[in-house]
């Protein structure tokens, strides 16, 4: 069951479309997405690099820069530490190669996901200590490390900590007191002091502002290898850590797509190339479900650090290698979420768990790096808040997947008495726990949810309601301003009630996607057009026949009757043979 809501958002939409020289549907779709003064649409729809904020505004960036420096000149060594996802790698890959860019002494260490577990470790520590490592620079982690950070410190190490995730804190009375670790620096856009502009920005993206300011203060002359060298990085883990496009966000993706049809990175190269893909033609879905899977693949199933190997490959033939492996380990990967994904079905539908506000799903018997991804999939499936629990070599991990009405962090703070160790923003997070509070934790989430019956029910947001036949090329062509897309910048959505299906067949090597032929009146003629769909087939076909008799799906298919539904669809722009031809997409139906 889903809800749909067409968008009521007002504004002066013709003269929108007058001074900006667009339609009065893409103005309509621009305010859609909360963007209201001439300033925002300008940004969103010319913003460049130039727009993007100031990195000093960033609360400890002069400190933190200042200290770099010194070490710098110095010649302290400098280590780098980062995480085991995308947006830890792509950091870490910023962060090492801006430093060395810069004539700092660094290398970086990279957690390994069982043995080390999230962000700093006392091991870490140790081994910094061991190899005379003299400041640390963490970078998508160190937030919640509060005694790591004491204990680098009480060995003379200096810290900066560069984060972007939530700040720990604790409720005195009424007031939230947070938890910042004794670092020499601290930056991470969710302190509440921090007065950066935009807060939604990721660790890569954090990494990036850093190197920027180190730049400038160096008067760093080379300006353009700083955008063609680490933009795509930055780009990659905005997209790959599922950040809002908006602001400034939107304007470094776009951006920094462009930089994969000229990189002279090795590795990124390689990984195109594997996957089939032609570097001129990179989108937001090819860094977010393609190339972002393979660098996540080591460090679910391997050791990360071979994904920032790849990225710091010297040559194209060992970045070839190396990028080969990491697709064979992403192939592997992928089979085992599904198995993982149907295990966890099979547990919420004999448990009932589906009754639960909040479900915990508890599998022992799979590996513990894919439970973040498996909770992904049953979140959509379900649309509940959910958390895959594994057993890992210290006791129970994982990880969890919200909804829009549930915040995820500020729940677990609730019960952080049942924690070893967590952390993580809205909409996702992750944890660590003993055996035996498996089941409290279940319990206590759930007595302390306040999620009422409506917060389970998704919402489909419409756009314009349109009919088909309004849709154009050159509207196709326009909607394409809005790229990239992503969270908070959806791919447009129309929808028309009542279209005519008067016929269909199955396509896909599986053939489980459909492609219906309906009927479209142009100049006041019924037009045969196509309309595809990627989702249930079969769950459409019995919706089909639940609405208009059994049988129906069958006789429509084979063009012997003509049914109706309503259709929320995307426009698109099909490419075959060189040829364009406009190309309608249904997400939804009922």
């Amino acid at each position: 069951m889903e809800k749909w809501m067409v968008a009521a958002k007002k504004a002066d939409f013709d003269r929108w479309a007058q001074e900006y020289k667009i339609s009065p549907v893409l103005a309509r779709i621009i305010r859609n997405r909360d963007i209201v003064e001439d300033e925002q649409i300008n940004l969103f729809l010319n913003g460049g690099l130039k727009d993007c904020h100031s990195p000093w505004l960033l609360q400890d960036m002069d400190r933190a820069i200042d200290i770099l420096c010194s070490a710098m000149e110095k010649g302290i060594y400098i280590r780098v530490i980062g995480d085991y996802d995308v947006d830890g790698i792509c950091s870490a890959y910023i962060l090492t190669k801006g430093l060395s860019e810069c004539g700092a002494r660094v290398d970086t260490a990279i957690p390994h996901r069982i043995k080390d577990g999230y962000g700093l470790n006392d091991a870490l520590i140790e081994e910094a200590r061991e190899d005379g490592v003299g400041l640390i620079l963490t970078c998508d982690n160190g937030i919640a490390a509060a005694e790591q950070v004491a204990l680098a410190k009480s060995y003379g190490i200096q810290v900066v900590v560069t984060d972007h995730h939530e700040v720990p804190y604790q409720i005195t009375g009424e007031e939230r007191v947070e938890i910042l670790p004794a670092a020499d620096a601290v930056v991470d856009p969710k302190r509440a002091d921090c007065s950066y502009p935009f807060k939604s920005i990721c660790g890569g993206m954090v990494a990036y502002k850093l190197i920027q300011a180190l730049t400038e203060k160096l008067s760093y002359e080379k300006k353009d290898w700083l955008e063609k060298y680490l933009l795509p990085f930055a780009a990659m883990a905005t997209v790959c850590d599922v950040m809002e496009l908006k602001d400034e966000n939107r304007i470094i993706v776009r951006e920094g797509l462009k930089c994969f049809a000229t990189t002279e990175n090795y590795g990124l190269q390689a990984l195109m190339e594997v996957n089939c893909l032609e570097k001129e033609a990179i989108t937001g879905y090819h860094m977010g479900f393609v190339m972002g899977p393979c660098l996540n693949a080591t460090g679910r199933l391997d050791s990360a650090v071979r994904a920032l190997e790849l990225l710091q490959s010297s040559s194209k033939q060992t970045a070839m290698k190396a990028a080969r492996e990491l697709k064979e380990l992403n192939d592997s990967r992928k089979n085992l979420t599904l198995d993982g994904v149907k295990l966890a079905r099979e547990q919420i539908e004999e448990q009932r768990l589906y009754e639960q506000d909040i479900m915990v799903v508890y599998l022992p018997q799979v590996h513990e790096s894919l439970a973040g991804i498996i909770a992904g999939r049953i979140r959509e499936q379900y649309y509940h808040p959910v958390f895959v629990l594994t057993d890992g070599d210290e006791g129970v991990k994982g990880s969890g997947r919200s909804i829009d009405s549930y915040h995820m962090y500020d729940s677990m703070v609730e019960v952080k008495e049942l924690f070893t160790k967590f952390g993580g923003h809205k909409l996702a997070a992750g944890l660590s726990l003993p055996p035996e509070n498996v089941a409290k934790f279940r319990a206590l989430l759930n007595e302390k949810s306040k999620l009422k019956a409506e917060d389970f029910v998704p919402v489909v947001h419409i756009d314009v309601p349109m009919p088909l036949s309004y849709a154009s090329m050159s509207l196709a062509k326009e909607i394409e301003k809005l790229e990239p897309y992503g969270v908070g910048n959806p791919k447009p959505l129309f929808a028309q009630k009542d279209v005519i299906f008067a016929g269909g067949r199955r396509i896909g090597a599986n053939k489980n996607f459909g492609k219906f032929t309906v009927l479209v009146e142009r100049d006041g003629y019924p037009r045969r057009e196509d309309l595809m769909y990627f989702g249930d087939l079969e769950a459409f076909l019995s919706t089909v026949d639940e609405k208009h008799g059994p049988g129906s799906a069958d006789a429509m298919m084979n063009g012997r009757k003509q049914i109706t539904m309503s259709v929320v669809y995307q426009l698109g722009i099909n490419v075959f043979r060189g040829q364009e031809s406009l190309q309608y997409i249904m997400t939804n139906y009922s």
